[in-house]
């Protein structure tokens, strides 16, 4: 095998590969990438064996056809050193070596053999259907943060995507919740399609977001009973999906919020941010004391002190809740509008946040006792 590959290219395929590939594998061979060089093409494949990730050069001068694994992290943190408008010239030296030059360096890197090396061949073209990335991206963003860390509700792990129905037409709709939070967002569809619902998981989130930050074009989604791919141009994701049965979330979703308080999106994003410096810990609560047209913020930490700020809104009642800051902050950084809406009812009960700018999604935020 012997080949030559732009630095950039190379690096940023090897960067996609890092978040997929598990830091400590008991298995060798899954710290390693599989490099396929046919045609003029090098195929680079990372797994750990839930998620799969392909990513395919193009342009690539491939003198001699072959096909090896080698350590990823290692390769990365070689290639990514090298200067960006280099070309890299990789070569296969005797079965356990892979030669890679560049300028005036040279390394042999050790290698597996490629037939050690997992790899599924699943049919997945029974249903699939296509999405726009800046969509999808948008999508996922104003659900991952919701996403549960508890392992012990892995069904709330991840993402829940479903299709709904909306006046006869057809959206993809995307919800996240850790029980403390609720995300829910939609995009529409062309026409209703062949699709189960499905929990995807978190790696498998935000592997996909770093794939689709760089790329603007179709991704066309096919799922199988179990698993699911995502396509794009040069690169292809298969995932495995949670196993779990998700919550009812639409009882959950206030329904008699008749407060409405309207502020500035970007001023209060700013001050709650500020207020809550105070605190070390974001689990703090920031207390809102509102009065008409009035909303009183204040953090108090026993160990750090206080910090008080006073804001000009749209109210027209009394009422006294607390929020936990980094959930108030998570949501209003995903919003598109100039604008946030918060409905309340009580002190004990959880707001309704919603986006003036976007129609398609609202979050739900549980207040915090004391």
């Amino acid at each position: 095998m012997k080949f030559n590959v732009n630095q950039q290219d190379l690096q940023q395929a090897l960067n996609y590969c890092q978040g997929v590939i598990e830091k400590r594998s008991t298995l060798p061979i899954l710290s390693n990438i599989l490099l396929d060089a046919s045609g003029s093409r090098l195929t680079i494949t990372a797994t750990d064996l839930d998620l799969i990730f392909i990513h395919q050069l193009n342009n690539v001068e491939v003198l001699e056809e072959g096909r090896i694994t080698t350590t990823s992290s290692i390769m990365y943190d070689i290639i990514r050193k090298f200067s960006s408008d280099k070309k890299i010239n990789l070569s296969l030296t005797d079965i356990s070596k892979l030669q890679v030059e560049s300028e005036k360096s040279i390394f042999n890197l050790n290698c597996i053999n490629a037939s050690e090396f997992p790899l599924t061949d699943e049919n997945f073209n029974q249903n699939e259907f296509v999405i726009k990335s800046k969509q999808f991206l948008k999508l996922l963003n104003k659900c991952k943060f919701s996403v549960s860390n508890d392992e012990t509700r892995h069904y709330l792990s991840g993402i829940y995507f479903h299709q709904t129905e909306v006046e006869d037409k057809n959206y993809l709709t995307a919800v996240a919740t850790d029980s403390h939070r609720m995300s829910i967002s939609k995009i529409r569809l062309d026409q209703k399609v062949d699709f189960e619902p499905i929990i995807l998981p978190k790696k498998t989130i935000f592997q996909l977001c770093s794939l689709l930050d760089n790329y603007d074009g179709d991704v066309k989604v096919s799922n199988i009973k179990s698993k699911i791919k995502f396509e794009l141009k040069n690169s292809i994701l298969i995932s495995k999906l949670i196993d779990g049965k998700f919550p009812n979330y639409i009882q959950v979703i206030p329904k008699n919020n008749q407060k409405k308080l309207e502020i500035d999106l970007k001023l209060f994003l700013n001050s709650v941010d500020r207020v809550a410096s105070v605190s070390l810990d974001k689990k703090d609560g920031v207390k809102f004391n509102l009065k008409k047209d009035i909303l009183n913020l204040s953090v108090n930490n026993t160990n750090s002190g206080d910090g008080k700020e006073t804001l000009t809104v749209k109210f027209d009642h009394e009422l006294e809740i607390s929020f936990n800051s980094r959930y108030l902050i998570d949501v209003a950084s995903q919003l598109d509008g100039d604008k946030i809406e918060l409905f309340l009812k009580d002190t004990g009960s959880p707001a309704l946040i919603k986006d003036p700018g976007d129609f398609d999604s609202i979050f739900v935020v549980m207040p915090m006792k004391g």
